[in-house]
Order: structure tokens, then sequence, then C-alpha cells
């Protein structure tokens, strides 16, 4: 029979972090990178997080002063680790976490102004019966 994961088994694995650090899953979590852990694993695996400069695992242990850099989408976060949490709290705690670097920020920038020049429609979705006739009137068909 399967166990289903209790109360008690979360407290059990945050006991098991050393003090002053955590693993890398968690923390991408509680300082709000992901929206879950699960989705901060599948980051991790597919190697879009590396720690100082390193493709790391998920069970890597971040603690204070580590390098992280984090792609989601076209974008890329460079961040410098200043505390460790065990619980995921509001997003004005969640920025005391880390400190991005200044390389970062304008790199973000750049990006954001390129995306919303050149390619602000990019994620629009599924086209629509419209969208779908006009590029079959421009294919030719």
């Amino acid at each position: 029979m399967r166990r289903t994961r209790d109360h008690r088994d979360e407290q059990q694995d945050d006991e098991d972090d050393p003090p002053g650090r955590m693993r890398l899953d968690k923390w991408l979590w509680a300082a709000r990178f992901f929206k879950t852990r699960a989705i901060a694993v599948e980051a991790i695996d597919g190697g879009r997080v590396t720690v100082n400069g390193e493709r790391a695992k998920r069970s890597k242990m971040v603690q204070e002063g580590v390098e992280l850099r984090v792609r989601s989408g076209p974008y890329e976060t460079i961040v410098i680790v200043k505390d460790v949490s065990a619980r995921r709290g509001p997003a004005t705690e969640a920025q005391l976490l880390y400190e991005e670097t200044p390389e970062s920020k304008a790199a973000r920038e750049r990006m954001a102004l390129h995306m919303k020049q050149f390619g602000g429609d990019w994620d629009k979705g599924k086209p629509t019966k419209r969208d779908r006739r006009d590029l079959d009137r421009f294919k030719g068909r």
C-alpha cells in the first residue's frame, strides 16, 4: 500500500536541512522563482538553473553567497543568495532572500524592451480562424 505524505513528513523534510543551508528546489520555491516545487525540479533537471556556473541537482545545498542563474523563457536572472527560508512567504519576504546583480537587471530590461518592440505577440497562443485564413492567403494556398 502506498503511503501518502502528511504534515509530519513535511516537518521531517524541514528538519533534515542543516542550519543556514537549504535544498536548491526548496529555495527556488520559497524565493518565488517557481510556483511549485515540482516546476522548480523540472527547471533544475532541464538545466535551466546553475549554481556558481555549474549545472546542479535538485538536492544541491544552497547557502548565503551562492550565485544562481535561473532561465525562464527568454529571460535569465542572476542572483546572489542572501538568506534561506523554510517557508514560502509573501513576495516582499521572498525578495529579501536574494539580491539580483545589476548586470542581470540591465539584461532583463533590455530583453523586455526588445520583446516589446519586435516580438510583442510571440506568445499569443493558438491562431484564430481569421489568423489561419490570413496565413493561407499569404502563403498562396
